[in-house]
């Protein structure tokens, strides 16, 4: 994320306090639902993939599984994004893509949460079949057409290309800088 990135570390580093104001201003109830969320980052008229994407970033972040993120939940969410070693934003990787929960990713998972993602950024450089071929091309090792979380971790950063890809498709900066722009109007 380079120096915009410090800039956000910066901002989530300084002032705890701000956070806490910004997220009971945002919701005073403590407790953000998926509906406050997509409303918060004014996600509106989504294709069913993206708006699929939303709501499995929503249950990955919201950790004890109530259908709700609270404070701490919110707070590790920004610092896992934005100073979460590789490991850890590996793994977190894996949990979005593993919408079904049964601990592998298979192609069409995948393929999913790409289209998702180009769908909400409006980037569509490669198509995301492409990008799904060239990740199980590489990594899954055994071709069983599904990747453990091991081989997905160990596949990523044995392939800089790879890594380099997923780093800037799951980038959800231009999200944390929706939730900054409320600190900069004075929110």
């Amino acid at each position: 994320m380079g120096a915009q990135g410090s800039n956000l570390d910066d901002i989530l580093a300084e002032d705890m306090h701000h956070w806490y104001q910004k997220f009971m201003k945002e919701s005073p109830s403590g407790l953000v639902t998926l509906f406050e969320l997509k409303a918060m980052l004014s996600l509106t008229g989504m294709t069913q993939e993206a708006n699929s994407y939303v709501d499995q970033v929503f249950y990955t972040f919201d950790m004890d599984g109530d259908g709700y993120i609270d404070f701490v939940e919110y707070i590790a969410a920004l610092s896992l994004m934005l100073r979460g070693e590789i490991n850890q934003k590996l793994k977190w990787y894996f949990k979005l893509f593993d919408q079904d929960g049964n601990g592998k990713i298979d192609r069409e998972e995948m393929e999913t949460i790409f289209k998702a993602i180009q769908d909400i950024t409006r980037i569509y450089d490669i198509p995301p079949q492409d990008i799904v071929s060239l990740i199980y091309e590489n990594i899954d090792v055994n071709g069983e057409g599904e990747l453990t979380l091991e081989e997905f971790i160990s596949g990523a950063k044995d392939h800089p290309e790879i890594m380099d890809m997923l780093t800037k498709m799951m980038d959800l900066t231009n999200v944390l800088e929706i939730i900054l722009e409320g600190r900069q109007n004075g929110i």
